[in-house]
């Protein structure tokens, strides 16, 4: 049963699930789509444009689909689109896309903790993690199972790959490749994701080739070209073969090694 608030001001051109709650003072816009069991905390806003899935949670004073933060937005109709089982806590603000007919996309069995920022355009795959007070610039990519610290920035444009874990506090402007632990202002690489990779199921087989296409690329001091074919080379791995592309395609380039010193 569809449980609505009698404060929340809901419009009757939103389409509502079953099963869903909506809590007190609550405001939900038309063009809206909220799918069934999802639960919406007291106080939050959702604006046209956004569609959510099943099952997510979403807490108190949350703002959903909100306009972009971009000085060339002139109210193009963008979109803002959410999976399932997802946990958006309390003074989260996701922002719908900035390219008219674009969405701002939020995969399935994320965990959004309070007072993060999605900016426009992202893109975040399933069961990421994203902690408290994180900002997410405008056209960031996070691959799936990604953890990001507290309090960490994420500049414009900028991808995570997918297992990697970005220390709190950091500050990330180039690419976080996948499998990778990143840390610092700014970020860089300072090994691989082990704990992540085995909890993942990853075997030790699959463990170490992809220590060894890092050591490759991160350790070797090869050229980055020479390096990327060397593992080609050496290793006929889905996921080694998506390190190498990710680092291949990188635009911003890729986090430096954090050597140590002396």
């Amino acid at each position: 049963m569809t449980e609505v608030h009698p404060t929340a001001l809901v419009s009757p051109k939103a389409e509502i699930g079953e099963g869903v709650k909506i809590g007190p003072f609550s405001v939900i816009e038309e063009d809206v789509v909220i799918g069934d069991e999802t639960v919406v905390g007291a106080h939050s806003v959702i604006h046209s444009g956004t569609r959510i899935g099943k099952r997510n949670r979403v807490g108190e004073h949350v703002v959903l689909g909100g306009a972009p933060q971009h000085l060339s937005y002139k109210g193009e109709r963008t979109f803002l689109i959410i999976g399932d089982d997802n946990v958006i806590r309390e003074f989260v603000s996701i922002h719908r896309a900035f390219v008219e007919g674009k969405a701002t996309v939020v995969g399935n069995r994320c965990y959004i903790m309070a007072s993060s920022h999605v900016g426009h355009d992202c893109v975040i795959g399933d069961g990421v993690i994203i902690t408290s007070f994180v900002g997410i610039s405008g056209h960031v990519e996070i691959e799936e199972r990604a953890i990001i610290g507290g309090h960490v920035g994420i500049h414009q444009f900028v991808r995570i790959g997918r297992l990697s874990i970005v220390s709190g506090s950091s500050g990330v402007a180039q690419d976080v490749p996948p499998f990778c632990l990143a840390a610092g202002r700014p970020a860089k690489v300072y090994g691989l994701n082990v704990v992540g990779l085995r909890r993942a199921g990853f075997s030790s087989e699959k463990r170490l080739a992809i220590k060894r296409a890092f050591d490759l690329f991160y350790r070797s001091k090869l050229p980055k070209k020479e390096a990327l074919r060397r593992i080609e080379e050496e290793f006929d791995l889905e996921e080694i073969r998506h390190f190498v592309e990710f680092i291949r395609n990188s635009e911003r380039g890729v986090c430096a090694f954090a050597r140590k010193k002396g």
